[in-house]
């Protein structure tokens, strides 16, 4: 991990901005720094740790499973994006695990250290509040997509927020993600997103580069 103190590492968290020097100082006495290797969770689907986690460095994915070890994929966390806060809110079980896809960083916040810094610092209430409310957005727009959308706009829409245009309008999914991934993503089985991503491909609206990342390469490829 990197050598900056708490302190520092707490100054460059967005859902802790707007704290006092004070505030800020009492936190980061408060948190600690934790490794993850890849595969291991953060937090796991029906228990509760009673902990906030930030993640500093990495990439874990939200992950619910039934009863038949079935597996479908709601989102992927990146640095500066936390998770926990629904538990330390309503005191139950997590409702999703989260799995660290490659070595993961963390600051780890206890129960009663969250909520202290809750009743101090209205600003940082606000942050959480717009957190759970884009959680519940995107949750919609994926109830959205499985309910509306054949397998081909599902994809679509999986590969579009995956890859947000950059300045040039260029949209690149930099991180590897598998067929199989997609396919827990989009609920459909993986030779249905196989021939789906091979239809894309030979449209000319998908380019899979050496490195395994994807260029999304035509503005029509859009959910429908």
């Amino acid at each position: 991990m990197s050598m900056l103190s708490n302190l520092d590492l707490i100054r460059r968290v967005p859902l802790f901005a707007m704290l006092t020097p004070a505030q800020a100082e009492a936190l980061a006495g408060a948190v600690s720094k934790r490794r993850f290797k890849r595969g291991e969770f953060l937090v796991e689907q029906g228990k509760n740790c009673e902990s906030l986690f930030i993640l500093l460095a990495g990439r874990a994915r939200v992950v619910v499973t039934d009863s038949r070890d079935r597996e479908v994929i709601l989102a992927t966390m990146h640095p500066g994006d936390y998770v926990g806060e629904m538990s330390l809110i309503d005191h139950e079980p997590h409702s999703a695990s989260v799995e660290a896809e490659v070595q993961t960083d963390a600051l780890v916040l206890g129960g009663a250290e969250f909520s202290r810094c809750l009743s101090e610092n209205a600003t940082t209430v606000a942050a959480v509040m717009k957190g759970l409310v884009q959680r519940l957005r995107s949750a919609d727009r994926k109830i959205e997509s499985l309910a509306l959308m054949n397998v081909y706009g599902r994809v679509a829409n999986v590969l579009m927020e995956s890859a947000p245009a950059d300045e040039n309008n260029v949209r690149i999914i930099r991180d590897k993600i598998s067929r199989q991934d997609i396919a827990k993503m989009v609920g459909a089985s993986r030779e249905m997103v196989s021939r789906v991503m091979k239809d894309f491909e030979e449209q000319g609206f998908v380019e899979t580069r050496d490195d395994g990342s994807l260029v999304i390469k035509d503005r029509r490829l859009k959910p429908r």
